[in-house]
């Protein structure tokens, strides 16, 4: 453990030292692939956006989580069918969950009125 502090230790350093430290307004500016930039670099995306991003990737690892369980849970017996079946019946009530509380609905009932 001390190692890996003392590694981090070194590294902060190191990285504080040997770091440029001359800052300029060109330097901060937003880089567009040798284009000078037009217009806010900030934009604001519709938190839905994130929202369906994170449900993938749930999604996405529940997958990567399965793929083995599914090659091997024969062999495993019934404990691990039903830990598989369980892993999953948590991720449907959870998805369930969010379709109820119309967190899927791209425009919702009160975005309607407008």
């Amino acid at each position: 453990m001390a190692v890996a502090i003392g590694f981090l230790v070194v590294n902060l350093i190191a990285w504080w030292i040997l770091r440029p430290s001359r800052f300029s307004e060109e330097k901060l500016t937003t880089y567009e692939c040798g284009e000078n930039p037009t217009g806010s670099a900030w934009i604001q995306f519709n938190i839905r956006f994130y929202v369906f991003a994170l449900i993938f990737i749930i999604f996405d690892v529940e997958a990567v989580f399965l793929l083995p369980w599914a090659v091997v849970f024969r062999e495993l017996g019934p404990l691990a069918f039903a830990e598989g079946v369980f892993f999953i019946a948590i991720l449907v009530v959870a998805l369930a969950y969010v379709w109820r509380k119309g967190d899927l609905e791209w425009v919702r009932a009160e975005d309607r009125s407008v």
